[in-house]
């Protein structure tokens, strides 16, 4: 594993990239739920991440819109894995060095052997502005989808973009069957 960057080591090799971005510092928000109330005053889809392994022992990094929901079950179908769970918490940092909370589709930095498959909403990719931690959960960045897309090239990951279908129009918490945080 190589040693992580920082946050500020990011956010320079965004503007090394040409990337714009907006920043937002904010308290610690490791789940959908405890980031409910900052979410409203950042225009964008604010997106959640989830890092599961496959029986294959393959690793997938899955970026959303927070207001969909996804059936574990279900899932492998759309992204041509196996059975999926969420990775363990070593493994994250391990693989893309950050903790839980933090995961962040700009946490492909760390991932040099592009081991983790990166998969996109393709309806979130079709957005304006997308929110995403800056491999902490005490911030928030607004990039475009363009961007985003960039910056995962320049990693060396060549995200799959996949619909996932309908959006929910609201947030229930918890949910039994389904992915939300």
């Amino acid at each position: 594993m190589v040693s992580p960057i920082t946050c500020d080591e990011l956010l320079q090799r965004l503007d090394g990239l040409g990337i714009s971005y907006s920043f937002h510092r904010h308290p610690a928000t490791p789940t959908v739920k405890e980031g409910i109330a900052f979410r409203k005053t950042m225009p964008g889809v604010h997106c959640k991440n989830l890092f599961l392994r496959d029986t294959k022992k393959r690793y997938w990094l899955i970026t959303m819109p927070i207001e969909r929901h996804v059936n574990l079950k279900e899932l492998p179908a759309l992204i041509g894995s196996t059975r999926l769970s969420f990775a363990q918490p070593q493994r994250l940092m391990e693989k893309l060095g950050v903790e839980p909370g933090s995961v962040t589709p700009f946490a492909v930095v760390h991932d040099q052997d592009t081991s983790v498959s990166v998969i996109l909403d393709d309806e979130m990719m079709r957005q304006p502005l997308l929110n995403v931690h800056p491999l902490v959960n005490t911030a928030t960045i607004g990039v475009s989808p363009q961007d985003l897309l960039r910056f995962i090239l320049s990693c060396g990951h060549k995200p799959c973009m996949v619909d996932f279908g309908p959006i929910s129009d609201s947030l229930d918490f918890p949910h039994s069957e389904t992915v939300s945080a």
